[in-house]
């Protein structure tokens, strides 16, 4: 549980008089809760500010777990992992619907609130129920959802972990229904016959692998001309070839110029024109360009904080803004802007605002991307060693040469290392297949502890597993070096 990865001093409890809370924390999202725990695992009055009837922010209740229950739910009901030995044509449900995919994602919802809820109140957080905004570096003004009015509250830290909202564009006509961004997506009626995507980063490409197991006809839009440019070529290169044997069309390189609505009495369409001069038609559009701070409301300026263009605080190593007692941590504070590494930078913003010591191996923070298939790297990739003029040998591992990957229908799935030549150090490891967010943490765990290559040789995996992918590309890698 949560409890049993917070710094604990026993007994201690320094409480001070001088103000109402020892620790405000604004937002319940992953950053903000162990933010608070934390802090009241050293013995402080801490009090949790969440402007949402629900605690958990957008992580629980728009993003990340919606996002991944939703793909699971795809993948279960297309029977798309199951293919492979049945056929293209089978599925478990013929006619998907919104509802079947949110009987699963509400429960998981509802479920996951009351854990982090429980979770708060057993650590004796306090948590209310009100808009924030802040009155001066030490003070901060609550709006109550309840309408009880006004109050002014004092603190003696401050973590800001609000997180972020899309990024909508002034001149897109955005409905919620037609034209909608991720945040509007639980709440659509229907699955779409076609969807246009503008922004292939981590959210779009999830969702037009998800939209595209339904069986939707996905168009993929992104100014840049390659796919997520921090992910090693050879995997998003085979991600893109993937996408294309489903149906996704894939703009890259390619701006949007304009999107509108219209309706040519077979119903309401949008219509992308692009700077090119293609004109993209669509039954929906979701537009997922990058996200902003949610810090327009919190009246920063009393506090002399400010953001960037996109609404994000600066912070030092510690998550310490250049306000001394106000901290920042998760989203807000930009990349890499993942549940997991909002988690542990809210535990370290505590403990480093009350003087405790901590660390963590903030250079080994593995990417996780619900992608169907899944992707999940850790460390360098060959593009970043090239650059850096850095020695090394490549160990690649295909699932379908792996007996678990025969069992499960993976035949598409593939595992690459990269280590030094010299010191056999590993240096980066990226999987691309199922459970791939699963199997990255053997590799971070060698990379953590300085492990080499001869690690995986030495090694005994349980067979059948995937995880014998690394033994297979440790062989690989080595024989390449003979």
């Amino acid at each position: 549980m949560l409890d049993t990865l917070i710094n604990e001093i026993p007994g201690q409890d320094d409480t001070s008089s001088a103000y109402d809370y020892d620790l405000v924390v604004l937002g319940s999202g992953p950053a903000g809760q162990r933010a608070a725990i934390q802090a009241a695992k050293l013995g402080k009055h801490v009090a949790v500010i969440e402007k949402r009837a629900v605690v958990g922010g957008v992580c629980i209740n728009t993003g990340t777990i919606p996002s991944k229950t939703l793909r699971e739910a795809a993948l279960h009901l297309s029977g798309f992992l199951h293919r492979n030995a049945y056929g293209s044509s089978y599925a478990v449900k013929t006619d998907i619907t919104m509802q079947d995919l949110m009987v699963r994602t509400d429960h998981v919802i509802r479920t996951e609130i009351d854990v982090t809820h429980h979770q708060l109140r057993r650590n004796g957080v306090e948590v209310i129920s009100a808009s924030a905004a802040f009155s001066g570096a030490h003070t901060i003004l609550l709006d109550f959802a309840d309408g009880r009015g006004e109050r002014e509250i004092s603190t003696d830290k401050v973590v800001i972990a609000v997180g972020t909202e899309c990024t909508r564009a002034a001149d897109i006509p955005f409905d919620g229904k037609t034209i909608f961004t991720s945040d509007d997506i639980l709440s659509l009626e229907e699955i779409p016959r076609s969807l246009a995507i503008i922004g292939a980063g981590v959210i779009g490409l999830e969702y037009a692998t998800i939209f595209a197991t339904l069986g939707v006809r996905v168009t993929l839009i992104d100014k840049r001309p390659t796919l997520l440019d921090f992910v090693d070529g050879e995997i998003t290169d085979a991600l893109a070839y993937l996408m294309r044997q489903h149906r996704v069309a894939l703009r890259l390189g390619e701006g949007v110029e304009s999107v509108r609505r219209c309706d040519d009495g077979n119903g309401p369409r949008v219509r992308i024109d692009l700077e090119s001069g293609k004109q993209v038609f669509t039954q929906k559009a979701l537009y997922s360009i990058g996200r902003t701070g949610a810090t327009e409301n919190l009246n920063l300026d009393a506090a002399g904080l400010t953001t960037d263009e996109r609404g994000r605080l600066s912070v030092n190593d510690n998550y310490q803004t250049h306000v001394e007692n106000i901290y920042a941590a998760g989203d807000v504070i930009g990349f890499p802007s993942l549940a997991s590494t909002s988690m542990e930078q809210g535990r370290l913003a505590s403990c480093h605002a009350f003087g405790e010591s901590a660390s963590s191996f903030a250079q080994l923070f593995p990417y996780g991307i619900y992608t169907i298939p899944e992707i999940s790297v850790v460390g360098a990739n060959e593009e970043e060693l090239t650059r850096a003029g850095v020695p090394y040998e490549v160990g690649k591992a295909f699932y379908r040469e792996i007996a678990r990957g025969q069992i499960i229908g993976d035949h598409t799935g593939m595992l690459k290392i990269l280590f030094h030549i010299e010191t056999r150090e590993v240096l980066g490891v990226s999987i691309l297949g199922e459970g791939a967010a699963e199997l990255i943490h053997i590799g971070q765990a060698v990379m953590a502890h300085k492990g080499t290559i001869d690690y995986f040789v030495d090694t005994v995996f349980n067979y059948p597993t995937l995880a014998e992918c690394y033994k297979t590309a440790a062989f690989d890698g080595l024989n390449r070096l003979e």
